[in-house]
Order: structure tokens, then C-alpha cells, then sequence
């Protein structure tokens, strides 16, 4: 009994032995490497996993679908740009690609990314909104892209580029990036004026030759049409596209043969910023405190304007209560709206503000 009893005695203290010593290495460990278990608990409190697995089997979706268009001047190639194959229908494929990209063209060729080259009909375009719409014979193999929605982006979602930036040497780069920004106001040269788009940014890598390819989300479906005309010489890393909605929208409206026809106001218009330091307005902008906005330098008889009360010398600062900071604004919310829309105009009138209602009406597109 008493060997039995010694036997758990030695049991008991062995065992409480490992036990301190099994605390003692253990606070040994925390005391010489704390940065391991703060590192620990700092991932359980974010509770995010990221993965950076690539994009291949989203590029390889949308890849053969994505063309070169060469914009010719008789048997000279101008330039060129990018394009991808949005619709299949009757054995014939629908492109879309950028206005600017076919601009003052008279024939276009069509390149695929096995090589083969077509030739390409142009069904028409809109240079505000900078779509194109090319037709070509359907090629067996090549499907058309498929579409994303715009309002489900957030930002920091993963996108990319498919197209030939710079030169068709480098046709069916790819280029990834995110979501940087939506719904952003950019202002584009139009005719020797100034339009504003609205359009997606993204920090993939854009150059002139993406124009007109697509910018997908990171499950190869499109979901923008790059727009390299409204990139600024110098600045890197914002890229933007035009929302596939839209471009879809004026695509179909091309199809369907409708003719996109834009409201008139029918006057003479002045930016204000860009006449502050002008002698000639100086002094009537100071007097009246005018910083922005449209000035009315001329009324044609008849038109919108005339009719409904908006006089020389008055300055456009609303429409429908949204700010009108220069011409290119004045234009964008114009067109937001069909002939025979009535409109709310605010005016600037020599100090006081006046709010006139406006019936649109049809001519040709000078505001």
C-alpha cells in the first residue's frame, strides 16, 4: 500500500512539474516573439480573405470575341482602334467601337485575333456618345461578349482591358485594374467644343489604340467601352469607359435606324470663366458678381430661347436645378432631354435671378 501510495505521489508531482513547465515555455514564447500572436488575432479581427488567383479563365471568355478596326482614307490606313463583337444576328456580327476610332473614314477592315482580316460596313454613329456600330460576316467560332451591369459595380472591383494599345503590334493586350470611380463627368472635345460624358474610371492601363475595346469586370463579362479620347496627355493611372448600357442603347438605336435628333435652345453662348479677364465682359461680370455659368451673347428669333423669355445679356447658371458651371454642362443636360420637353431655365438677369420655362424644339445641334 505504501508503494502505491509513494507511486501516486511522484505521479501527482510529475505531473504538476510538465504543467508549470508547460506554462513557463509558453510565456517564454510570448515574451520573446509577441509579433506572431498579434498577427494572429489582427487577421481573426478582419475576418477578409484576399486571393490573388489571376484572371486568365475571364480574359480567355471575351478574348477572341475582342477585333482591331483599321479606319481607312481610300487605300490608306488612318488609324486604328479596337472593337468587340456585342451581337450576332441573321449571320451577321454587330461591333462596337468608338466614334473617334472611324471618324472621317470611308472603308473599314476588321482584324480577328487568329489574323484573318475582313471587311467591315459601317452602320453608323454618334459622336456624342462616341459609339460606332460596325457589321461583318459571323465567323464560326467567335461568340459574342457577355454583358455586365454598371449599378451592381462597386468601387475597387477588379476590371480589365482586352485591345491594342499604341500599336497593332501589341494587338490583344490585356490590362488589369480596378474600379476607381462612377458616374464621373468628364469633358471631351466635340467639333471643336466641349461635351460632357459620364463615364466609368479605372486605373488599368488605357492608350489610344484601346479605344473602342472592352473594359470587363472580373468575370469577363463587358461592362464599358473605353474611351482613350478622354484621356489627358501626362496623367497615368485613370483610364475611362463609356457604361455598356449606354453604349448598348445607342447601338440598337443605330440598328433600328433612329436617328438621334437633339433639343435646341437657339442662341450665341459665352462661358463666363473663360471671358473674366476679357475687357469687354469685365466689368458687367464684376458689377453683377457672375463667376460662372453660360452668358447669352445672342437670341435667335423664333427659337426656344426666344420664346421662352431668355434675353442678350442674361446668364445661364440651372437647368432643372442642376448647376450650369460652363457650355459643355449647358449641353450635357440639354441633351438629356427629347424635343417638345418643357425645362426649367434659371438665369442670372443683371444681378437678379430669374427662372423661365423653356420649350425645346428642333434644329440643328449648336448649344
Amino acid at each position: 500500500m505504501k508503494q502505491s501510495s509513494n507511486k501516486k505521489t511522484r505521479m501527482v508531482v510529475y505531473t504538476l512539474f510538465i504543467l508549470f513547465l508547460g506554462i513557463f515555455l509558453a510565456y517564454g514564447i510570448i515574451y520573446k516573439f509577441p509579433a506572431l500572436f498579434k498577427e494572429t488575432i489582427t487577421k481573426i479581427e478582419k475576418d477578409v480573405t484576399v486571393t490573388d488567383e489571376g484572371i486568365a479563365d475571364a480574359v480567355e471568355k471575351v478574348y477572341d470575341s475582342v477585333v482591331i478596326v483599321t479606319n481607312y482614307k481610300g487605300d490608306t490606313a488612318r488609324s486604328f482602334g479596337s472593337g468587340f463583337v456585342y451581337k450576332v444576328e441573321k449571320d451577321k456580327f454587330y461591333i462596337i467601337t468608338n466614334h473617334h476610332v472611324i471618324e472621317n473614314g470611308d472603308n473599314f477592315k476588321v482584324t480577328y485575333s487568329d489574323g484573318e482580316v475582313v471587311t467591315a460596313k459601317l452602320l453608323g454613329s454618334d459622336k456624342y456618345a462616341d459609339i460606332a456600330l460596325l457589321e461583318v460576316e459571323e465567323k464560326e467560332g467567335i461568340k459574342p461578349v457577355e454583358t455586365g451591369k454598371t449599378e451592381t459595380l462597386r468601387v475597387g472591383d477588379t476590371t480589365f482591358t482586352v485591345g491594342a494599345p499604341l500599336d497593332n503590334v501589341y494587338s490583344w493586350t490585356v490590362t488589369r485594374g480596378i474600379i476607381s470611380g462612377k458616374e464621373r463627368l468628364v469633358e471631351v472635345p466635340v467639333d471643336n467644343d466641349d461635351f460632357i460624358m459620364n463615364v466609368l474610371q479605372t486605373d488599368a492601363a488605357v492608350n489610344n489604340g484601346n479605344s473602342g475595346g472592352p473594359l470587363c469586370n472580373s468575370n469577363g463579362d463587358v461592362i464599358g467601352v473605353i474611351s482613350a479620347k478622354i484621356s489627358s496627355t501626362g496623367v497615368e493611372g485613370m483610364g475611362f469607359a463609356i457604361p455598356i448600357e449606354s453604349a448598348i442603347e445607342k447601338a440598337e438605336e443605330i440598328i433600328n435606324g433612329e436617328h438621334s435628333e437633339f433639343p435646341y435652345l437657339g442662341i450665341s453662348r459665352i462661358d463666363v470663366e473663360s471671358k473674366m479677364s476679357d475687357y469687354r465682359y469685365y466689368n458687367f461680370f464684376k458689377e453683377y458678381n457672375i463667376t460662372e455659368g453660360v452668358f447669352v451673347a445672342g437670341v435667335e428669333e423664333g427659337s426656344a430661347a426666344d420664346k421662352g423669355g431668355i434675353k442678350v445679356d442674361d446668364v445661364i447658371i440651372e437647368i432643372n436645378n442642376t448647376k450650369i458651371s460652363n457650355a459643355a454642362y449647358l449641353r450635357y443636360e440639354l441633351y438629356k432631354h427629347k424635343i417638345g420637353d418643357t425645362i426649367n431655365v434659371k438665369v442670372n438677369r443683371r444681378g437678379k435671378e430669374v427662372t423661365l420655362k423653356v420649350k425645346l424644339s428642333s434644329s440643328l445641334p449648336q448649344d
